[in-house]
C-alpha cells in the first residue's frame, strides 16, 4: 500500500523524504522529487509531517524508537500521521505521547486495497487536532479521492474497523456462498452472472467473484492481514461490550485460514477453509 501512495504523492509533485525497511522497494521511487534517506531519524530531521505506513503497533514503536530518548527528539514540532491499522487503545496512547514531546498527531486510516491506492482511490477517515487535520486533509489530495473528519482520536480508527467489519463479514458471506453453491454443483458462471446483476452487486462483490470463479487467490488483501483486522475488531468489540456474532464466527474463519497457511493468499481464499470444514469428518 505504501508504494503507489507514495508514487501519487511524488507525481503530484510534492517533495518526498522517504525511508522503507527494503531499500529496493524504496529505490522504485526515485525521482528528482524523492530523496531516499537511510533512517527514519533522517526522515523526522528532513521533513515537519511524516506518513507512517507500517504493518502494526511493534513496527511503529520500532520506527518512532519509543520509549527512547530519541522518540521525543524525532516527534518535537513535527505532525505525525498514522494512515495503517492499529487498535484503537493504542492509537490513543502513541497521541498523548507525542503531544506530551510538543508534537501533533493525525489519525488518517484509508479504506481501500492496492488496486484504490494504485488508482488514488482511496477513502480517509482523519482524526486529531483540527489545524493538524485541516493540512493532513490537503496532503492526501493525490492519494485519496475523499477525506472525511471522524473527530477527536481515536475516532478515525474506530470507524476503519466499523467499515472493515462489513467489508469482512460482505466477503466472507461471498465466499460462503460460493462454496455452497459449488458443492451443489450449480453453473458457477451463470451464478456469478446472477449475483452482478442483481441488487447486492457491489465493485467490491464483483471483483471477488471474478477471483473465486477464476480460482485467483494472488492477494488484493492478504488473509494475514484481514485476520489482523478482525482480531482488532473482536477486541475493541469485547472491551466495549458489544456483542459481534457474525464478525466472531470471521474471525475464528480467518484464524484458522492462517494457521493452515494461507496467510499469503488474496482473503478469498478463506474459501479453502471452508472447504476444509466441510471435509472435516463429522
Amino acid at each position: 500500500m505504501g508504494l503507489p501512495m507514495a508514487k501519487n504523492l511524488a507525481r503530484s509533485g510534492a517533495r518526498l523524504a522517504v525511508w522503507n525497511r527494503s531499500s529496493e522497494r524504496a529505490r522504485l521511487l526515485e525521482s528528482p522529487l524523492v530523496e531516499i534517506l537511510r533512517s527514519p531519524g533522517d526522515v523526522f530531521k528532513a521533513c515537519r509531517v511524516v506518513i507512517l505506513m507500517l504493518a502494526n503497533s511493534e513496527a511503529m514503536d520500532e520506527v518512532l524508537q519509543r520509549g527512547e530518548v530519541e522518540f521525543a527528539e524525532m516527534v518535537r514540532g513535527r505532525i505525525v500521521v498514522n494512515m495503517g491499522t492499529t487498535s484503537p487503545e493504542y492509537s490513543a496512547g502513541l497521541d498523548e505521547a507525542i503531544r506530551e514531546c510538543g508534537g501533533q498527531y493525525v489519525e488518517a486510516p484509508v479504506s481501500g486495497s492496492r488496486a484504490p491506492a494504485e488508482a488514488g482511490q482511496l477513502v480517509a477517515m482523519l482524526a486529531g487536532n483540527t489545524p493538524a487535520v485541516d493540512e493532513v486533509a490537503l496532503l492526501l489530495k493525490p492519494m485519496c479521492k475523499q477525506a472525511i473528519v471522524c473527530g477527536a482520536v481515536p475516532s478515525a480508527l474506530l470507524m476503519k474497523l466499523s467499515v472493515n467489519l462489513f467489508l469482512i463479514t460482505m466477503v466472507t458471506g461471498l465466499c460462503e456462498s460460493f462454496h455452497f453453491a459449488e458443492r451443489n454443483g450449480l453453473d458457477l458462471e451463470k451464478f456469478g452472472e446472477i449475483l452482478d446483476a442483481g441488487p447486492m452487486a457491489s465493485a467490491v462483490s464483483k471483483m471477488k467473484l471474478a477471483k473465486l470463479i477464476g480460482q485467483d487467490f494472488s492477494v488484493q488483501a492478504s488473509i494475514v492481514d484481514v485476520q489482523k483486522n478482525s482480531r482488532l475488531i473482536v477486541e475493541a468489540a469485547r472491551s466495549a461490550a458489544i456483542a459481534t456474532r457474525v464478525m466472531d464466527d470471521c474471525n475464528d474463519l480467518f484464524s484458522e485460514a492462517l494457521e493452515g497457511g494461507l496467510g499469503q493468499l488474496d482473503m478469498v481464499g478463506v474459501l479453502k477453509a471452508m472447504e476444509v470444514r466441510t471435509d472435516r469428518p463429522r
